[in-house]
């Protein structure tokens, strides 16, 4: 009797099957656009597979596809002409309607760029530059005199507290004294 199979036996095996079937269904599509005369390209076995990009170019099935695109670029032409396989002249078109459309962006983009700072600039004059400069240089002024009155209160409070500081250890010291004092028995 065999033994049952775990779950992760079941879904591996599974997954190996997926994989096989999927590879079967490149080598079948291969030879289909071989036989049909169809430019061989990763992209288009992909499509017409129904598999993922990464499938056409593992190891083993990347082979199979060079070896086809090898063979069909060898063979002539019906017009006796050799060109570039249809999907290259199609990747080709849209690649440069692609660059046609991101230079338009580009160009619409740095105009607009263009027109906001002429307006920055229009907005801030020379005299709104120099109002401003004014003004900060009178609130540096005004924060660094702020600021001296600041540190010269803070060395009162700190003499203050020194002072106090003293008179508590002071005080303490006192009322040790009369403690002990208090403590004390009278000679008799």
């Amino acid at each position: 009797m065999a033994e049952p199979r775990t779950p992760a036996q079941v879904l591996r095996e599974a997954r190996q099957q997926d994989s096989r079937d999927k590879r079967a269904r490149v080598l079948t599509v291969v030879d289909q656009m071989l036989a049909e005369k169809e430019p061989v390209t990763f992209t288009a076995v992909a499509r017409t597979a129904k598999v993922s990009h990464w499938l056409v170019y593992a190891e083993g099935v990347r082979e199979v596809i060079e070896q086809a695109r090898r063979r069909q670029a060898r063979q002539p032409r019906e017009d006796g002409a050799r060109k570039a396989p249809a999907g290259w002249q199609v990747e080709v078109q849209i690649t440069r309607e692609d660059n046609r459309r991101l230079r338009e962006e580009v160009d619409r983009l740095k105009a607009a760029v263009r027109r906001s700072l002429g307006q920055q600039i229009d907005q801030v004059g020379a005299a709104d530059l120099g109002a401003r400069v004014d003004e900060l240089t009178a609130a540096n002024q005004r924060l660094e005199g702020e600021l001296a009155q600041e540190k010269a209160r803070a060395e009162e409070l700190q003499g203050r507290l020194t002072e106090t500081e003293d008179d508590l250890a002071g005080a303490r010291t006192s009322l040790r004294r009369m403690i002990r004092s208090g403590n004390q028995e009278p000679v008799v």
